[in-house]
């Protein structure tokens, strides 16, 4: 019946190629739209305690979570009262997940997963030297402005990537599509990227973003997104300009989602390493993050620096 039918339209004055381009055109992608939460206590790195290891059994698991959510407690009060005061804020301020991470039904070790031993390769001589230069510049001028200080403590970026990490708190991410964009708005810094899905080419060499330039496209049920263009500000673990990162966000159940994401960069590092980060569908909404570059907190970090140098 099937083949009939398609004699039938090719008589009408269709081409076959045309027909075949329409039945593409009209497959649905997959829905990714909500809100997903990727907090996990998974180290990114995997630790020496698990070394030669990339997975746990699942009471190695439990057991791993409990002594990590009871280490990373805030409101232990076994320190100094200087160290006490410095940790800002109380457990309950914090959202760093509990549990570990379960990539293809196994509890990982490390998010990165290749290479195989769960650990970022070694840097390149070019990547060494700049780390060490970026090292020199802040030992020099720790304070001068507010350029001086990381892109974290301005408020423009953080681990709402891209790539996304989990971090201390505001591990949310919504996503929204269309047929020819997707929006990937997380909470954190509040950052927005809106991704073509068009075909359409990257921006020049010359014109470098902090997020990068992303363009988007489908691969079976995977949305897979590459972001190039970045400025040298922005690094991805000592990552430089020349960063080519490529992301995939596929659908692995009715509430789970598989975020992996691969960082290129043979200027930066020895080899191409990956990571993958699970996310949970949640009903919980995402909230205004009131952290903006030029807030009080930079103007007193100047302001310390100014009263410190003139102590010397």
């Amino acid at each position: 019946m099937a083949g009939r039918f398609f004699a039938l339209i090719l008589a009408a004055g269709f081409s076959a190629s045309s027909l075949l381009a329409a039945q593409s055109a009209s497959k649905m992608p997959p829905d990714l739209e909500g809100v997903w939460n990727f907090s996990t206590l998974t180290p990114f790195e995997r630790p020496a305690e698990f070394a030669g290891r990339e997975t746990l059994t699942d009471a190695e698991a439990k057991a791993f979570e409990e002594r990590t959510i009871a280490r990373n407690n805030r409101d232990n009060r076994e320190q100094s009262a200087d160290a006490d005061v410095a940790g800002a804020y109380n457990e309950f301020w914090w959202d760093r997940g509990i549990h570990a991470a379960r990539v293809h039904g196994k509890v990982r070790t490390s998010l990165i997963v290749d290479p195989p031993d769960g650990r970022i390769p070694p840097l390149t001589a070019d990547g060494q030297a700049r780390a060490a230069a970026r090292a020199e510049a802040r030992r020099l001028h720790p304070a001068d402005g507010p350029e001086d200080r990381s892109l974290g403590e301005r408020c423009l970026l953080f681990n709402a990537g891209p790539p996304m990490l989990s971090g201390p708190y505001n591990n949310y991410v919504q996503i929204l599509q269309t047929r020819d964009h997707v929006v990937i708005h997380n909470e954190m810094i509040h950052d927005a990227r809106v991704v073509p899905l068009d075909g359409r080419p990257h921006v020049p060499p010359s014109i470098r973003l902090l997020l990068g330039d992303s363009r988007g496209r489908w691969e079976g049920d995977a949305l897979v997104v590459e972001t190039t263009n970045f400025t040298n500000k922005t690094t991805v673990r000592g990552s430089g300009e020349r960063l080519r990162l490529v992301e995939r966000f596929t659908r692995t159940g009715p509430r789970t989602l598989l975020y992996e994401f691969t960082v290129d960069d043979p200027a930066s590092f020895t080899k191409p390493w990956s990571a993958a980060l699970p996310m949970t569908k949640t009903d919980d909404r995402l909230y205004e993050y009131a952290c903006h570059e030029g807030n009080y907190a930079m103007t007193g970090i100047l302001r310390g620096s100014r009263a410190g140098e003139q102590q010397r």
